[in-house]
């Protein structure tokens, strides 16, 4: 493949990172992002050069452009961190020249070339080649959330108690970890922003979705922990709302955080829960996930393929921005509820 020697991407204006919170959808883009043309980069000997097709944006995403996010920004550099394309060239390593040519769905990692522009680096062990049954939405949204939803219902299945909750319930990863529930007869807890987001979930097997913005939804919450006794909590939002939920759990429970949507302050209301109730906060990080548990890494791979292959699962689209008109439109674009927004190089 011929390769230019300039891309266009969306550019980094911060760096390093930021201490100042910022909404979970920031009203514009500028000041986080540019347009603009940079240099086609040359893959290290173990990295893979992928001629982007279709990339998706994450919450992880927006943490990261922000400032907020676990991995500190390089400016000037395109952000994105996982999509899907064709790999145009490739380092030295054996692995790595294997995938030249191939089809792959990608995460970036920490190579500070992100998916958001014609071009993305990726180290070849973050590539997954592609079975040509799954659809370009559904490859370059393959790896954080397919995976991040396996990877954390394994974490319910291991905790041995059928009901648990979750956050954000209408997000693409919730849907995901409630088709997965569903099969293996869990029951599934959700909260909502919406009515009209409840009834979907249900058909797709929540055993519970609860309106956090209802008049009674406190009320509604307690008996819903008292009938169902869950002690998994798996939160995207933080803030006041997992503090009333985490308050309201059974012993033993454990608050397991993945995200922070509200960036109010998160408020433990009964410090004395921990000592003597044995209630336990931790993080995921699915980067973490991967390195730590690499033999579970190529079955969660095949079981995310398998599964958007034969339409158990599949990628509720909200839109698919061109890169022309995403600093104009992206904004407007990720508050809509209940699907995924792609970047189109």
């Amino acid at each position: 493949m011929t390769l230019p020697s300039e891309m266009r991407g969306l550019l980094l204006v911060g760096d390093g990172y930021s201490k100042t919170p910022s909404a979970s959808v920031p009203e514009a883009m500028e000041p986080y992002l540019k347009p603009g043309s940079i240099a086609v980069p040359a893959p290290g000997p173990t990295q893979a050069l992928i001629k982007v097709s279709l990339a998706s944006i994450n919450p992880s995403d927006i943490a990261f452009i922000t400032g907020q996010y676990g991995q500190p920004r390089v400016q000037g550099r395109p952000a994105g961190f996982e999509g899907v394309g064709i790999v145009a060239s490739t380092g030295d390593d054996p692995y790595a020249k294997s995938l030249a040519g191939k089809r792959v769905a990608f995460a970036t990692g920490v190579s500070n070339w992100g998916a958001w522009a014609e071009y993305a680096v990726a180290e070849a062990a973050s590539c997954i080649p592609l079975l040509d049954t799954v659809r370009d939405e559904d490859a370059a949204a393959m790896i954080v959330n397919p995976l991040t939803a396996l990877a954390m219902f394994d974490i319910v299945k291991q905790e041995g108690e059928k009901a648990f909750i979750m956050t954000a319930g209408a997000s693409q990863l919730c849907k995901l970890i409630i088709g997965l529930a569903k099969e293996e007869g869990f029951r599934p807890i959700v909260t909502v922003r919406r009515d009209e987001q409840i009834p979907l979930l249900k058909e797709l097997g929540a055993a519970h979705a609860l309106n956090e913005k209802a008049a009674d939804f406190e009320a509604a919450l307690r008996e819903v922990m008292k009938a169902e006794q869950p002690r998994i909590f798996l939160d995207a939002v933080t803030g006041p709302l997992a503090s009333v939920i985490f308050n309201v759990m059974p012993k033993r429970s454990r608050w397991i955080v993945y995200g922070r949507l509200d960036a109010e302050a998160t408020v433990i209301r009964e410090p004395g829960q921990l000592i003597f109730q044995h209630k336990r906060i931790e993080g995921f990080w699915l980067a973490e996930w991967m390195r730590q548990f690499r033999d579970r890494l190529g079955p969660a791979v095949l079981e995310a393929q398998k599964r958007f292959s034969d339409g158990r699962w599949s990628t509720d689209v909200t839109a698919v921005v061109p890169l022309d008109e995403a600093m104009a439109r992206l904004s407007d674009e990720l508050v809509k509820p209940n699907g995924k927004v792609f970047v189109k190089p």
